[in-house]
């Protein structure tokens, strides 16, 4: 079912997290208090809108991973439910679309909660102080609507984050598949 970014208010400080990979790395927001930005995404496997964007999502993200960005994939489903977002397919999809930033597990879906994540994709673009300054789509493109995938939004918010800009005044909520929440774990 589609859903989208709850828009988190801006200037919100980022909400701290330490969690681990599939293969057991933890990452945690205290380890990346020295890059310019942070950008937490929250991503799964199976989500036909995750999938239409990956690609293009490895080649920005390794971009500004490059120019010192901290960024992290947040996987918050219920993978008992959902099995192709399971731990071991996580590192399975990392490793095949080349994603190059930790792609954690939030076993007990309080990292989403914390963050209002609403949707897989979500995107949260913090500044050097952990403020919110951005939280919405990738770009315009979705499954099916013949857009392309070029990360319009997003490149731009990491862009004037990196150039000390103010934030956007134009952002538009992520769409994607809802966060499959476990039973009795949504969020009130």
């Amino acid at each position: 079912m589609a859903a989208t970014s709850t828009m988190m208010p801006l200037g919100t400080p980022a909400p701290p997290f330490a969690l681990a990979d599939p293969d057991g790395r933890v990452t945690s927001s205290e380890a990346l208090a020295d890059a310019p930005a942070l950008l937490v995404m929250f991503l799964c496997n199976h989500c036909p809108y995750v999938r239409h964007v990956r690609e293009g999502l490895a080649a920005l993200t390794a971009e500004y991973i490059d120019k010192g960005v901290a960024v992290v994939g947040i996987n918050p489903n219920d993978y008992e439910a959902f099995p192709d977002d399971a731990p071991e397919r996580m590192a399975e999809e990392a490793r095949e679309v080349g994603y190059r930033f930790p792609y954690l597990i939030d076993e007990d879906q309080e990292v989403a909660k914390a963050y209002g994540a609403a949707c897989t994709p979500d995107f949260f673009l913090f500044d050097a102080n952990r403020r919110l300054v951005y939280r919405g789509q990738m770009d315009d493109s979705r499954p099916n609507n013949g857009v392309p995938v070029t990360g319009e939004s997003l490149r731009a918010a990491l862009d004037a984050v990196l150039s000390g800009d103010p934030p956007l005044t134009e952002q538009h909520p992520s769409m994607g598949c809802s966060v499959k929440w476990r039973p009795g774990n949504e969020p009130g």
